[in-house]
């Protein structure tokens, strides 16, 4: 098998409803993700030892960990080395780091020979972070448990206004102040997010239970997300952990539009089948 190119995308959190903590620290969640057309490109090839190459990006990282977790499961599988060209911002709650693991990962298994079917790849995914089981197939997904329950939806669709930071924001931090906040719900209704999927009008009920700790932390992102409304945007909020804020708009030449009056946005839209 020689090289395999997948794409990696971004995702938003519409809707995001996190509980309190369970007795292992990991907080239950609902949320509507949205996978959108903003992606990474991941090239994956067998080579003489594991490696992973991405500009811009120091350090280790879930790509890595994707490669260990897949052999563990799979000895066979031979030495890969990792090539990811990056236009995801990092650390910046839009699940790029989750979604290149989940790249490599399913690019290991056709190297592999296709050894582990989509559920097996989803509980590996479970094991290095809540958003990488819903990026295994990426699309539009109800997202419940904690991440590893993933329920295919459709979307409207929409374009975005995304605002990333120049800083990332630490997902871990953003959980610790919302602990100190006192946030998580006492029960989670994946009921109403799914009904609110169905329903297909999602801008007025734009949530996410983080968004405090986000502010609390970054209090800048309060001025982002008023910049934002006032270009147009049917809503705007931060997406999961931030800190990147988006609004979103009902076409892209409205988005564009908006896009020219907020420094430093970028326009996405739903990513198609």
């Amino acid at each position: 098998m020689s090289l395999v190119h997948q794409r990696a995308y971004a995702k938003l959190n519409l809707m995001l409803h996190v509980g309190r903590p369970r007795n292992d620290g990991l907080h239950p969640l609902c949320s509507i993700f949205a996978s959108i057309d903003l992606h990474d490109d991941v090239h994956v090839e067998p080579a003489d030892a594991d490696s992973v190459a991405c500009p811009g990006l120091d350090g280790p990282n879930l790509a890595q960990t994707a490669i260990a977790a897949y052999r563990d499961r799979v000895p066979e599988l031979p030495p890969l080395a990792v090539r990811i060209e990056k236009r995801i911002p990092v650390a910046a709650g839009l699940g790029g780091g989750s979604a290149d693991a989940a790249a490599v990962l399913r690019a290991a298994n056709r190297i592999a020979g296709d050894r582990l079917d989509p559920a097996t790849l989803r509980d590996l995914g479970a094991g290095l972070g809540s958003d990488v089981p819903s990026q295994i197939d990426p699309r539009h997904a109800l997202v419940s448990g904690v991440g590893e329950i993933v329920e295919p939806i459709e979307l409207p669709p929409f374009a975005a206004v995304l605002v990333p930071r120049r800083e990332g924001l630490s997902t871990a931090a953003v959980y610790a102040q919302f602990d100190l906040l006192g946030g998580g719900r006492e029960q989670l209704d994946l009921d109403r997010l799914r009904e609110v999927a169905h329903e297909m009008v999602l801008a007025p009920v734009l949530n996410n239970d983080l968004q405090p700790a986000a502010l609390a932390l970054r209090p800048e992102l309060g001025g982002v997300l008023a910049a934002l409304r006032a270009s147009g945007a049917l809503g705007a909020i931060v997406s999961g952990s931030g800190p990147t804020c988006f609004g979103l708009f009902a076409d892209r030449a409205s988005a564009q539009a908006a896009a020219a009056t907020v420094e430093g946005a970028l326009v996405t839209g739903l990513r198609l089948p």
